[in-house]
C-alpha cells in the first residue's frame, strides 16, 4: 500500500512538473494590503509590530523605497488596474462609497483582462472598491473568473456588514461571470482568515498547465464600522498587551494576522509546486491613517502626513516584489516607481507587447526590478484634484506640493515610543537601507497652503519633509509648476455622483447588490 502511495504522489508531482515547464509564463500574486502604514512593517523598522513573513519575502526580493501610491483607496485600485492617473479615468478625487451610482469606466481595459488575452485563469479575492451600482462594473465582468468579496470600501470583519449613508447592509459576495450569490454562511469568520482561506483553495484547484493571476486586495489593516472600528482576533491582541495604547494593540494584532496568513499563501503556493514560476507582488493601497485618522491607529514614522494627504506618509508605499524569478534579489531599491507601473510590468513579465497598451502611464519596469538595471522614470504625477485643489509631483530627487491643507500635516510616531527615529531598530533589520531616519522635526514646518505658496522638498536628502526649498530653487519650482499645467490640461473630469438612496440594502433583501441594472 505504501509504495502504491509513494508512486502515485510521484506520478501526480511528475505530472505538475510537466505542466508547469510547459507553461513558461509566471503566475502573478499581487497581495494589496489596505491602509497600511510606512511603520507598520518591520523591515521598515518598525519598534511595535514584528512582521517576519513579510520581511522575509522581503529581504528575499526587491524592497521599494522610492515606491509612491495614490493618498486614497479607490484612485490607487484604479491605478493599478489600468496603468492610468487617476485625473485620465476621471477618479482623482475621493472614494466610491456605497451608494454613490460610478464607478470605474467600462471604456477602460483592466489588468485581468489583458491577462487573460494572453491565456490566464483570473481571481480576485477582497475588496473591489471600483464600483457596483451596475452589475457590469463588477469584477467578474471586468476580466476576472471569479470574484469572492466585498464591493465597498469597508466593513466588519467579523459579520461582513458595511453600514453607510442610505444603509447598513451584507457586503459578501461569490460571484462568476455569470453567477451573482451574496455570502451568509460565514458570519463569524475573520476576514483576513478568510479571504486566505479561499486563496489557498484557488492555489491548490489551480490547473498548473495555464498560469495563474491572482488578486488579493485585503480588507486588513482598514478600520471597519463605526460602532467597532478596529478588530483583531482577541488571543491574537492578547499578543500586544505591551502596547499601552488599545487602539494601537488591536492595530498591531490585524497586521500580525495578515502577516502569518500571507506566509500560509507562500507556503501553499509552494506546496502546490507554483512558488517556483510565481512573481509576488505585496503593496499598500495608500500610507496609513494615523492618530487616529479614519477611526484607525497606523503609523507612516518618521514620514509626515496620513492617508489622504499628499505628504510623504500620504503616498510613499510600503511594498516589495518577491520572486525566485528575479536576476538581482535581497536588495533595496531606490528606483522611482509608481503604483501604475504595475499593469505594463507585470502584461510585460507575462510575455505581452508594451507597445499594445494604449494610453497608458505607466511604465515596464521589470528589468529595473530585476536586474537592477537604469529605470525608464523620472517623474511622477501624485495627483491633480480640482475639487480639493491640491497637486504634487515628484520628478528626480524633488517634490513639488501645491494648496496642500495644513489639517494632517505634522508628524505621528508610533504610540507608546517617544522620541524615536528608528536608529535602534535600524541596526537590527536585514537591509538597512530599508529604514527611514530623521531627525528632531522642525518647531514651525513649513506649510504649502494656498496663502504661503508652493513646497520644494528634495525627499532623497530630506524624506520627512523638514525643509521647504522653494525659495533657494525658483527654476525648479517654475519648471515643475508648468509640468502641473500640461497635465492639468490632460485631466477628464471627475466621475463621481451625489449619494442615491434607492442603493438602500433594505431594498435588496439586505445586501450591498447592484442597483440600477
Amino acid at each position: 500500500m505504501g509504495i502504491l502511495w509513494f508512486i502515485s504522489e510521484l506520478v501526480l508531482l511528475s505530472s505538475i512538473t510537466l505542466a508547469i515547464k510547459q507553461n513558461s509564463k509566471p503566475n502573478i500574486i499581487f497581495i494589496l494590503a489596505d491602509d497600511l502604514g510606512w511603520d507598520d512593517v518591520s523591515f521598515h523598522g518598525s519598534e511595535q509590530i514584528p512582521t517576519p513573513n513579510l520581511d522575509e519575502l522581503a529581504n528575499g526580493g526587491v524592497i521599494l523605497n522610492n515606491y509612491y501610491v495614490q493618498s486614497i483607496c479607490t484612485p490607487t485600485r484604479s491605478a493599478i488596474m489600468t496603468g492610468r492617473y487617476p485625473i485620465h479615468t476621471g477618479m482623482q478625487h475621493d472614494v466610491i462609497l456605497a451608494s454613490q451610482p460610478y464607478g470605474l469606466g467600462l471604456n477602460e481595459t483592466l489588468l485581468p483582462q489583458y491577462l487573460k488575452e494572453l491565456g490566464y485563469a483570473t481571481h480576485a479575492v477582497g475588496k473591489w472598491h471600483l464600483g457596483f451600482f451596475k452589475t457590469n462594473y463588477t469584477p467578474t465582468r471586468r476580466g476576472f473568473d471569479t470574484f469572492f468579496g466585498y464591493y465597498c470600501g469597508k466593513e466588519d470583519y467579523w459579520d461582513h456588514s458595511n453600514h453607510e449613508k442610505y444603509g447598513w447592509g451584507l457586503d459578501l459576495h461569490n460571484n462568476t461571470e455569470h453567477t451573482f450569490q451574496p455570502v451568509w454562511t460565514d458570519w463569524g469568520q475573520y476576514s483576513t482568515d478568510m479571504f486566505t482561506d479561499r486563496a489557498i483553495d484557488i492555489i491548490k484547484k489551480h490547473d498548473p498547465s495555464k498560469p495563474l493571476f491572482l488578486y488579493l486586495p485585503y480588507q486588513a489593516v482598514h478600520s471597519a464600522n463605526y460602532i467597532q472600528p478596529i478588530q483583531a482576533p482577541p488571543d491574537v491582541i492578547k499578543k500586544f498587551s505591551h502596547i499601552q495604547d488599545e487602539n494601537r494593540r488591536i492595530f498591531a494584532a490585524v497586521v500580525s494576522v495578515l502577516d502569518q496568513k500571507v506566509g500560509e499563501l507562500v507556503d501553499a503556493l509552494k506546496g502546490s509546486g507554483l512558488y517556483d514560476n510565481s512573481v509576488i507582488v505585496f503593496s499598500t493601497d495608500n500610507g496609513g491613517p494615523a492618530n487616529g485618522y479614519d477611526m484607525n491607529m497606523a503609523c507612516n514614522f518618521p514620514l509626515r502626513g496620513v492617508k489622504w494627504t499628499l505628504w510623504e506618509g500620504g503616498v510613499r508605499g510600503a511594498g516589495f516584489v518577491h520572486s525566485p524569478l528575479l536576476a538581482v534579489k535581497g536588495r533595496v531599491s531606490m528606483d522611482l516607481m509608481h503604483v501604475t507601473d504595475w499593469l505594463p510590468t507585470l502584461y510585460s513579465v507575462a510575455g505581452g507587447d508594451i507597445h499594445k497598451l494604449l494610453n497608458v502611464d505607466g511604465y515596464d519596469m521589470w528589468d529595473t526590478l530585476s536586474h537592477a538595471s537604469l529605470c525608464p522614470r523620472e517623474e511622477i504625477l501624485l495627483n491633480i484634484d480640482p475639487v480639493r485643489g491640491d497637486s504634487a509631483l515628484r520628478y528626480r530627487q524633488w517634490k513639488l506640493l501645491v494648496n496642500i491643507s495644513s489639517s494632517w500635516s505634522g508628524w505621528y510616531g508610533p504610540p507608546g515610543i517617544k522620541n524615536s527615529n528608528h536608529s535602534t531598530r535600524a541596526a537590527q533589520v536585514s537591509l538597512k537601507n530599508a529604514v527611514v531616519t530623521c531627525g528632531k522635526p522642525p518647531s514651525d514646518p513649513p506649510e504649502c497652503t494656498p496663502e504661503l505658496g508652493p513646497c520644494l522638498f528634495d525627499v532623497l536628502a530630506d524624506p520627512c519633509e523638514y525643509v521647504n526649498q522653494a525659495k533657494n530653487h525658483p527654476d525648479v519650482v517654475d519648471g515643475m509648476l508648468l509640468w502641473l499645467k500640461e497635465y492639468r490640461e490632460t485631466m477628464v473630469p471627475t466621475r463621481n455622483k451625489p449619494y442615491d438612496p434607492s442603493a438602500n440594502p433594505d431594498n435588496f433583501g439586505g445586501v450591498w447588490t447592484p442597483w440600477m441594472d
